[in-house]
């Protein structure tokens, strides 16, 4: 049998030259402060990796990169991957025992950091002596290299990218760790440039003219690909800010930038058709997206009854990059994930480890070509997780015959009342549209007989007050869009649910306090 070829190639290479004949003037990044052009970005990562070159880091040395979203993320990042050297996104939002978690697994020779943050991890390296260089995003200490000192050199710098293969490991992002500790997960060069080919050249179909905005972060799988890859595989412009995406921030981001894509949450949503911004001001808006977690039906409804343009709801993950399913702007089914990707395969298996019929529930699978190649330093967890060419996502899902798939909730989210599986999705969605509720959130609990029933967390929309008789009521509207069976047995007001940072609902959270 013939050995396919592996070529020659480097991501940040591809993502920075692409643009320079035809885009160099254009404005790549756009932050709190200040704008870089694609010919400027150009220098800047070059000069950056020189540098960090010089500071004796090698090829294939690893370097946490936890910063706010700034034009010196891109920088950062893409220097790093010209160099050759694995950056590792991390979340600037975690609490220290994780830092320390990934600074041990993953033996990283440096931090890249913002100064807000950078002390958290200098601590620890003196508590634990790994002498690890430091690189801060200003200037922080006399014996602190800054991100900024690094690529303020006049000097005209032209430094060949390291020579990599489309099969190396280019970068990590650790998973949420939502059960267990977090899992370094390993992507290589080929596929940054893959979920551009595959969902937005095909789904979002984002051109040169677009400006885009990320609610999602750069250190997340999704805000990677929304607010850096996509843009940049296109000569588009990105809108990077590093505060907490409220509302009212959102809103005057989309209108001071004439934003025309925008990558939200559903968390997000629903609290911005519940603010008092004005929907009707976001005439520029093409086109919005949701991930994360499932969009319930009625929020999607919502905003395009609101805008006039569709938000479209999809599913990805860390170790497939980006959205592998979803709905596109000629179809689109809310309630629903859609429909498979271009470039990507999937299938539902059952319980039995046997096909789903259609609607049939079981778990996704998903094969394309931005699958992450493995965990660090798990390999019983990859050989799991990453078999024969699949991937295993950890969600239920059914599709039915026209190739439509439909969350149910993460497998370990799943519950079976009265011998039949319940979606806490599909529960949580019908709550949402009662006039009463803003948010809610559903999973097991036993009774008094050990059985299975479904609980339900709830947050009130203003003017509302908990009370036996609104819960007769919300029973009575589930009931009427459900089979009955599936309605709440008991309800708990309360006046927030935890989330990731992505939005996600960590319902295992609400079963471990479970009163």
């Amino acid at each position: 049998m013939k050995k396919l070829k592996i070529k020659e190639y480097n991501a940040a290479y591809d993502l920075i030259k692409r643009n320079i004949l035809n885009n160099a003037d254009k404005i790549a990044f756009i932050d709190n402060n200040i704008q870089i052009s694609y010919k400027k970005l150009n220098d800047k990562v070059q000069k950056f990796s020189n540098s960090i070159l010089e500071l004796n880091l090698k090829k294939n040395d690893r370097v946490i990169l936890c910063m706010h979203d700034s034009i010196y993320y891109p920088i950062s990042f893409l220097g790093c991957i010209w160099a050759g050297i694995i950056p590792i996104c991390i979340n600037t939002m975690l609490p220290e025992k994780d830092y320390q978690y990934m600074l041990e697994d993953s033996e990283a020779k440096a931090v890249i950091s913002s100064n807000s943050i950078i002390k958290t991890f200098i601590n620890l390296d003196k508590k634990l002596k790994l002498n690890i260089l430091f690189i801060s995003e200003h200037e922080f200490a006399k014996n602190i290299n800054s991100i900024t000192s690094m690529i303020s050199s006049k000097n005209n710098i032209k430094l060949e990218p390291a020579k990599t293969y489309e099969n190396d490991v280019c970068f990590w992002l650790y998973s949420s760790g939502s059960t267990g500790s977090p899992k370094g997960t390993l992507h290589i060069h080929k596929n940054l440039i893959a979920t551009a080919n595959t969902y937005a050249k095909n789904v979002i179909r984002i051109n040169s003219n677009d400006i885009c905005f990320s609610a999602a972060k750069l250190f997340f799988a999704y805000g990677l690909g929304n607010a850096l890859t996509f843009p940049m595989s296109v000569g588009a412009t990105s809108v990077l800010n590093l505060d907490r995406p409220t509302p009212e921030l959102v809103s005057q981001i989309i209108q001071k930038y004439r934003v025309t894509i925008f990558f939200g949450v559903p968390t997000l949503y629903a609290a911005m058709l519940n603010s008092d911004s004005k929907l009707n001001n976001y005439s520029s808006l093409r086109l919005s997206v949701s991930a994360g977690e499932a969009l319930p039906p009625h929020l999607c409804k919502k905003w395009y009854n609101s805008l006039g343009t569709k938000v479209l709801d999809g599913i990805g993950s860390t170790e497939m990059l980006h959205i592998f399913i979803s709905n596109t702007i000629e179809d689109t089914t809310p309630g629903t994930s859609g429909k498979i990707v271009p470039g990507y395969e999937a299938r539902v298996v059952n319980d039995n480890g046997l096909l789903a019929d259609d609607d049939e529930i079981g778990e996704l699978e998903i094969k394309g070509p931005s699958s992450a190649i493995a965990y660090w330093n798990k390999p019983d967890k990859s050989k799991v997780t990453f078999k024969d060419s699949w991937t295993k996502t950890g969600d239920k899902y059914i599709k039915n015959k026209e190739g439509i798939f439909t969350y149910c909730g993460r497998v370990d989210d799943m519950m079976k009342v009265s011998g039949q599986y319940v979606s806490p999705f599909e529960v949580e969605a019908s709550l949402q549209t009662h006039e009463s509720v803003l948010e809610a959130a559903v999973v097991a609990c036993k009774d008094k007989d050990d059985l299975i029933k479904p609980k339900a967390f709830i947050i009130l929309n203003s003017n509302y007050t908990a009370s036996k008789e609104l819960e007769l009521s919300l029973n009575n509207h589930v009931k009427s869009q459900l089979t009955p069976f599936k309605y709440p047995r008991w309800y708990k007001f309360v006046k927030e649910l935890p989330k990731t940072a992505t939005g996600k609902i960590q319902r295992y959270k609400l079963r471990d306090n479970n009163e």
